[in-house]
């Protein structure tokens, strides 16, 4: 019996280290990791674990929510492990769909990680909407203003009699306090009727 580890952090800012520490101290061999988001996202590294394992051996995960993108999805890989002979280990919830015990706490524990991921949802988009309805937007402010960003179209598109750029995007840069992909990007946006 091999257990093999699997890890997923949801943001490129996030460190897997504590389930990858989690994992090799409970005996994977090997350990898969994704950075991902979202339950739709593709997950590469799960995939690959998927295809690696083999009858006999073990996944191991920290928790439930690190393999699941839903409920449906949980119930159908928890399936395929247990059709191909593969056991199941989730460390933090203590379960083990190796006994029957284990496999009805799993689908209890799954139904109760799914309705808490709706209810964060859900209250997300309540947040948002109220915010909307107060005339608040979420996102990043502007870096430029429609005047800078006017400044930035005049200077990049100026020319000196012999056809060449009067300024070079590092210059435009430089004058607006901003960086070059900066820069680039408002100029790549479409200039309003």
């Amino acid at each position: 019996m091999t257990k093999i580890g699997y890890a997923r952090v949801s943001t490129h800012s996030q460190n897997e280290d504590s389930q990858v520490d989690d994992l090799k101290a409970a005996g994977c061999e090997r350990v898969f990791t994704d950075k991902v988001t979202g339950k739709l996202a593709s997950r590469p590294e799960l995939d690959a674990c998927l295809d690696y394992l083999r009858e006999g051996d073990v996944l191991v995960i920290t928790r439930l929510s690190r393999a699941m993108r839903s409920l449906k999805h949980l119930i159908e890989l928890a399936d395929t492990l247990r059709e191909r002979g593969i056991g199941l280990k989730v460390l933090k919830q203590d379960i083990d769909t190796s006994n029957a015990t284990g496999r009805f706490l799993f689908h209890i524990l799954a139904a109760v990680d799914e309705l808490q991921r709706e209810i964060i949802v859900e209250g997300t988009h309540e947040g948002l909407a109220a915010a909307r309805a107060r005339g608040r937007t979420g996102g990043r402010k502007p870096k430029l203003t429609p005047k800078q960003v006017q400044v930035a179209r005049s200077m990049y598109d100026a020319r000196g009699a012999d056809g060449k750029r009067l300024h070079t995007v590092q210059e435009i840069a430089d004058v607006l306090n901003v960086s070059r992909p900066t820069i680039y990007s408002y100029l790549q946006q479409e200039v309003p009727a």
